[in-house]
């Protein structure tokens, strides 16, 4: 089956190891990003297309040429895949100190970016009979954790978004929201160079470093991949990683 996939934030970190994950299992991937991955190009040749993409623009997400060219990556295939991963844990602290500017781009990149998304893929590669979006959640958009009341929102939007499209019944579309669990990436990075005023919890992650207990990008990239490409993709709308 043609199998083609649009992996968003597939630069780095978690979207790298997905988009190589779906690579090696002979599945083509457009990458949009705001940059590209070395990485990536340099193992893949033309199984992987790369596009500049500021997914915390809303006038780039407006863009016709995005959908036109996600229209135009979709045409062949008999299985089209969006996998929403961009995403980012900042602005970090109490209600009062995030700022307008950082929580508007954060609600764009989390939130914004992911509808827009999943709306001009059901829009254009309609007529394609398998379509699967996945949207990468976290389990803080299942309960709420003190310094990130934006990330718990906007995680949480994603994970509502995908119960309602579940619940508009389109035939041939299936959605998930996948919490990932504590990856090594970039963004447990941010987490740690915060303050305990900002996060509370911020020990916990630390130690979590410490330990060694955080799963690899690559770990876990092929673990959704292979539950993305899996017959029973869908079948459980909110789910965990660490439950699969």
């Amino acid at each position: 089956m043609k199998t083609k996939a649009i992996v968003t934030g597939h630069s780095r970190g978690l979207g790298e190891a997905i988009a190589a994950a779906l690579l090696d299992s002979h599945v083509d991937v457009l990458g949009l990003s705001r940059r590209s991955s070395a990485h990536l190009a340099a193992t893949n040749g033309a199984k992987l297309t790369q596009v500049a993409l500021d997914l915390g623009d809303a006038a780039a997400l407006a863009d016709r040429a995005l959908a036109d060219r996600i229209e135009a990556f979709c045409a062949g295939a008999e299985r089209v895949l969006l996998v929403n991963n961009a995403g980012m844990v900042k602005p970090i602290g109490p209600v009062g100190t995030g700022g307008a500017e950082a929580i508007a781009k954060a609600v764009t990149l989390n939130v914004t970016g992911p509808l827009v998304l999943a709306d001009l893929f059901q829009a254009v590669a309609a007529p394609v009979r398998d379509r699967r979006i996945l949207h990468i959640s976290s389990g803080a958009g299942r309960r709420g954790m003190a310094g990130w009341s934006i990330y718990c929102a906007t995680k949480a939007a994603l994970d509502n978004h995908a119960r309602a499209v579940a619940e508009d019944g389109i035939a041939g579309l299936r959605i998930s929201s996948l919490a990932p669990g504590v990856i090594d990436t970039d963004m447990q990075a941010d987490i740690r160079g915060s303050t305990v005023e900002q996060f509370p919890a911020i020990d916990q992650f630390k130690a979590m470093k410490a330990d060694g207990v955080l799963s690899s990008p690559a770990e876990a990239g092929t673990k959704i991949a292979d539950h993305l490409l899996s017959d029973g993709f869908g079948n459980e709308v909110i789910t965990d990683l660490r439950n699969l």
